[in-house]
């Protein structure tokens, strides 16, 4: 693994620099460039602010606030959609980058790295328009927003391992990024975003514990809502976790390089 971070580190700026180019291609015959990145997030924040807080509110016991619900989604889902696209990107990008695979000769955990970056600036983008949001309707951010930084710390490391491991079983069964598309589907629906824990029967409820990211999500969700931060214990196990996974993945990935233009 120390060989792999000190390549990573001797091309730190070929990775910021296609982190730069992805963003830049993506909005390249946009007259308002990169202001699309805020206002598209912030759009579909409104909008679930609005009707959501209108729709759903009673659904948020013991809070009295009328955006209490909508906080809560939008919590939850900002926390899932950093883990969903660095999962579905990873997935893919050793395919996706086939042709720069055997054309150029670079260290192949850069790419994992790109989509990483690239997945975080847009999840800092979106907790941005989101506290916009939050400052429209009365709900200004508390200091237990500093905890956001571990949960997104957990959620690029457990994400980001998980990604590698399903990216080189990729390589050789397709079948993989297929098959990834349906169970993030289900995992959606296995995590507390839209609808909360509590609210479960309990033979389900007990199923949630067992889900990785629930405790994840709930850091975002108690910090942005409730404005509390995690307690050592309830960060142990993600902790534990998210890193075990991390390092393993840079094991395997280390092991199945030397295969993997050759599978290509």
């Amino acid at each position: 693994m120390k060989a792999v971070l000190i390549s990573l580190w001797h091309y730190r700026h070929f990775i910021l620099s296609s982190i730069k180019a992805e963003f830049s291609g993506r909005f390249a015959r946009s007259k308002l460039g990169a202001i699309w990145m805020i206002l598209n997030p912030l759009a579909q924040a409104t909008i679930f602010a609005i009707v959501l807080s209108e729709v759903l509110a009673a659904k948020m016991p013991n809070i009295d606030n009328k955006s209490a619900y909508a906080i809560y989604l939008m919590a939850g889902m900002s926390a899932w959609g950093l883990f969903s696209e660095i999962i579905t990107r990873c997935t893919t990008v050793f395919i996706d980058y086939s042709n720069t695979l055997k054309k150029i000769a670079f260290p192949r955990m850069c790419l994992p790295m790109i989509v990483g970056g690239s997945a975080l600036l847009n999840h800092l983008l979106l907790l941005a328009a989101i506290a916009v949001v939050f400052l429209f309707f009365g709900h200004m951010p508390t200091m237990a927003w500093l905890a956001l930084p571990i949960g997104m710390l957990l959620i690029v490391m457990f994400a980001f391992g998980l990604g590698i491991l399903l990216g080189l079983l990729n390589v050789f069964s397709r079948d993989v990024g297929q098959v990834m598309g349906i169970v993030l589907q289900l995992w959606f629906w296995f995590t507390p975003v839209v609808y909360l824990s509590d609210t479960l029967p309990k033979q389900y409820a007990a199923m949630l514990s067992l889900n990785p990211i629930t405790p994840l999500v709930k850091i975002y969700q108690n910090a942005m809502l409730y404005g509390t931060h995690p307690s050592l214990h309830d960060l142990l196990t993600p902790f534990l976790l998210s890193s075990g996974l991390f390092i393993f993945s840079f094991w395997i990935f280390r092991r199945a390089s030397a295969d993997l233009v050759d599978a290509l």
